[in-house]
């Protein structure tokens, strides 16, 4: 129970690893706060974080809008009193090279994984720094540290928000709130299934993702999760600025 009493609002939290990131929060005794740009898809996992005994909300928000990413910090703190943990952890993908991406497509992607980070933890740093402190955690990705095949938006994107975190844990280090982000490798999600459906081979691109690691397999939602619960902890309290990847030694090589 590390996080017993804790409210902590996570975005993306409709499917994958964010909905496991709220069963796992809550088990560890918090608060959460279940935020999707799907509103039914929030209002699932918030009924099964309830069913298991914990204490959920669901919020859909969009958090390429700055309206509706300050009203989900806004209700979060409105309704709970406190926003101790943010976890940003909406983001998606586009795959294909640079030479056919369309600059919509390449908005869309920053959009997601980069200005949604940046309002989140606008707004969400001010009500932190009201209450005197709080943890921040954002998801990046290997794609970040590693140049990945054919995914040039993503890439870019991710190495944008691991220099974010770090940005942000020197600047509000003094103030009693740590930065900190996760960069998963591939992990076995449905979105992880729909990047091997794409055009070309998905078995090679299979195997390609086995074969680069040493633990020889994709890993689960649920080893996301628990990173994220150690982060947002106390266990956690000297670190800040770091990078966790999760990758099963992928970029160990």
């Amino acid at each position: 129970m590390r996080l017993q009493d804790k409210v902590c609002l996570i975005t993306g939290a409709g499917s994958g690893i964010g909905k496991a990131m709220a069963l796992r929060f809550a088990r560890e005794g918090a608060t959460v706060v279940i935020a999707d740009q799907d509103g039914q898809a929030a209002e699932a996992v918030c009924a099964l974080v309830k069913q298991n005994g914990g204490r959920a909300q669901p919020i859909e928000a969009d958090v390429t809008v700055a309206l509706e990413v300050q009203a989900m910090v806004r209700a979060t703190v409105d309704t709970f009193g406190s926003l101790d943990v943010l976890v940003n952890q909406a983001g998606i993908i586009q795959v294909g090279d640079i030479i056919d991406l369309d600059e919509q497509e390449w908005d869309r992607v920053v959009a997601v994984n980069l200005k949604g980070v940046y309002l989140a933890c606008k707004y969400g740093l001010r009500a932190m720094l009201a209450q005197g402190g709080g943890v921040i955690i954002n998801t990046a990705s290997i794609s970040g540290l590693v140049g990945i095949p054919k995914q040039p938006a993503y890439c870019a994107s991710k190495g944008g928000v691991i220099a974010l975190t770090r940005a942000l844990a020197v600047d509000y280090a003094d103030r009693n709130i740590r930065v900190n982000c996760i960069a998963p490798g591939p992990i076995d999600t449905p979105w992880t299934e729909n990047v091997l459906r794409a055009p070309g081979d998905p078995a090679s691109e299979y195997r390609w993702i086995v074969m680069t690691q040493p633990l020889k397999r994709l890993g689960t939602p649920d080893e996301v999760a628990a990173a994220a619960a150690y982060l947002a902890s106390d266990d956690a309290a000297y670190i800040t600025g770091a990078v966790l990847t999760i990758d099963g030694g992928m970029t160990a090589r």
